[in-house]
Order: C-alpha cells, then sequence, then structure tokens
C-alpha cells in the first residue's frame, strides 16, 4: 500500500461522501479506491468510514484523522510546488464560497486574468448567500459581507461596501418619492426585505444624516435571501432597495435606479475572507485571498467613503 495514496483517496471520498465519485476525481478505479481505504484502516486499527448502500459517512475517529491528512496533503503540495519550476504557480483544487451579485459583478469577470496568471487552480465556486460551515462544508475559505458572528474562524478584512438606497423610477411613480427614510415606514411605502443567513430575518438599516440617526424597518411584500433576486425584485419596481455602491453603479447609469437621501451616510458593510484556523493556508488559499483583496481595492476599499 502507498500511504500517501491511500490518504488521498481517503480525503477524496470523505469530501465527495462517494467511493465512485472520488475514484471519478481521481482518475482511478472505484475498486482502488476502496481498496486504498481498507487497507489504511486495516494499517490504522479503526473505521474510518461507515458504508451504506446509498451513502458513505466519516466516522468521529475518521474525522479527526480527515483533518490531519488534509494538512500534511496540503505541506506535501505546498512542498513540492516550492521545490518546483513552477514556485511562482501554485496548484490544485481550492473550494471557495462567495456572495452571488459579489460573484457575478465582480469575482467571475475578474477570473480570465486570475487564471491566466495562475493556470494549474482548479476553483470550485460555490455561489450563495447561504451560511457555510467551513468545516463541515469543506471549504477552504468563505467571502462574506457583515459582522463576523464565528470568532473561531481566521479572518481578513478585504473590503468596505459602501451603501445606499435606491428605487426603481416605476416604484417611485406609483408610490411617490420619500424625502425622509421614515417615510418608509408609512403603510404606501415597501421596500425589498433581504432575509440575512445568520437570523432567517430581515436586519434594519441605520442611517446618519448630522446628529440625527435613525433605524429603518420598513414594510415589505417581497423578501428573499439572494443578492441576486433581492436586485432583480428592486428592478421590477417591487420595492426600495439598500445597495452596495458595486451592484448599483450600471443600473444608476441605465437610468433603472434612482438614488434616495443621498444626504445621509449608512455605515459600511465590511467585507471578510474566512477560513478555519485548523486548516493549511496553502499557496493556493494565499494567493486567491490576495486576488480577491487586490479586487476590492478597486471595487471597494477599505474605510472609503466612496467606493464607486
Amino acid at each position: 500500500m502507498d500511504r500517501f495514496d491511500a490518504m488521498q483517496a481517503f480525503a477524496r471520498v470523505v469530501e465527495t461522501g462517494s467511493f465512485t465519485k472520488a475514484a471519478a476525481t481521481l482518475h482511478m478505479s472505484k475498486t482502488s479506491v476502496t481498496q486504498l481505504v481498507q487497507q489504511l484502516e486495516a494499517r490504522l486499527r479503526v473505521r474510518l468510514l461507515n458504508r451504506t448502500t446509498r451513502k458513505v459517512n466519516v466516522t468521529a475517529d475518521g474525522a479527526a484523522y480527515y483533518e490531519r491528512v488534509v494538512r500534511m496533503l496540503a505541506d506535501v503540495d505546498d512542498a513540492e510546488t516550492s521545490l518546483s519550476s513552477a514556485s511562482t504557480s501554485p496548484r490544485g483544487r481550492l473550494r471557495v464560497d462567495v456572495p452571488s451579485p459579489l460573484a457575478r459583478m465582480i469575482l467571475v469577470p475578474a477570473l480570465p486574468a486570475f487564471f491566466a496568471q495562475y493556470p494549474d487552480i482548479q476553483l470550485d465556486m460555490g455561489v450563495s448567500d447561504r451560511m457555510v460551515d467551513i468545516i463541515s462544508d469543506k471549504v477552504d475559505c468563505v467571502v462574506r459581507g457583515g459582522a463576523l458572528t464565528d470568532l473561531s474562524l481566521m479572518a481578513r478584512h478585504v473590503g468596505d461596501l459602501q451603501l445606499g438606497v435606491y428605487a426603481a423610477p416605476g416604484y417611485l411613480k406609483l408610490a411617490g418619492t420619500p424625502l425622509h427614510p421614515r417615510e418608509l415606514e408609512d403603510t404606501h411605502h415597501r421596500i425589498v426585505g433581504f432575509l440575512w443567513a445568520r437570523t432567517g430575518k430581515a436586519a434594519p438599516y441605520a442611517m446618519h444624516l448630522g446628529d440625527e440617526s435613525i433605524k429603518v424597518q420598513g414594510r415589505y411584500a417581497l423578501s428573499v435571501d439572494d443578492g441576486n433576486a433581492y436586485l432583480a425584485a428592486g428592478l421590477a419596481g417591487l420595492g426600495i432597495l439598500w445597495l452596495p455602491a458595486y451592484m448599483a453603479r450600471a443600473h444608476l447609469a441605465s437610468g433603472e435606479l434612482v438614488p434616495l437621501f443621498e444626504s445621509w451616510r449608512l455605515d459600511p458593510m465590511p467585507l471578510y475572507i474566512a477560513f478555519s484556523p485548523n486548516r493549511h493556508v496553502s499557496a493556493k488559499l494565499r494567493v486567491f485571498i490576495e486576488w480577491v483583496a487586490g479586487l476590492m481595492v478597486e471595487h471597494a476599499p477599505r474605510g472609503s467613503r466612496d467606493a464607486a
């Protein structure tokens, strides 16, 4: 038994939840992967996986072993990369999760330049606004806006999303143009609600003008949990939106959105890249973090009052 191949096979079965899928990603037969894992279990004298006809689950011992195996495989990958002629080109599979509007408007359009610089990185990008458990979902890092609630994670503050209030001209024609944020609490006005993954509820927005500070909750006919759907609802005239500048910019230019309460200030939304403190920060993860941070200097610079 090649211990390295066996550990790699075991890790891939845990990550895919299937011997068949693991075999496909490793370009091996299912029988070979099964034998490697069985041999590894025999050597360790412990059951690493529970197998049924439908699925494969990692045991408690297997989960602990998996965390060490992942770090060891990453160390080997880094060592080989540092000694190879391609030391400036990290390689391997990187699993990330990012908000859907950030992926669509900023990250994905910029990826050709990323892959031109790092052609040996394979990027598995989850695109969602849901809560992701970095450990159980086997994700290398997540990009998220808002305050960090899981203080056990390592995080890098890469940008500040400047927020504004906007509405479609069609909405304003029907409901009128509010002159003060408190008018959004009136029965004839509607916002588009955004359901935050951490709470499952729409949160109020803090707004400031001089010494006056208020929190606006508003009323909604529609509330969604996805940033792209949220923007689409506002463009359809379903209510007033609170948007990061990068999401509103093109629609302001086209006249599809109109800014409201421009003299009022909203607290910026910090943008973080978070990852497990127990996970090895590989070369491929480091360059991805630096790449995202570089993009945010252009689109959402830290501490800036104007990200437009």
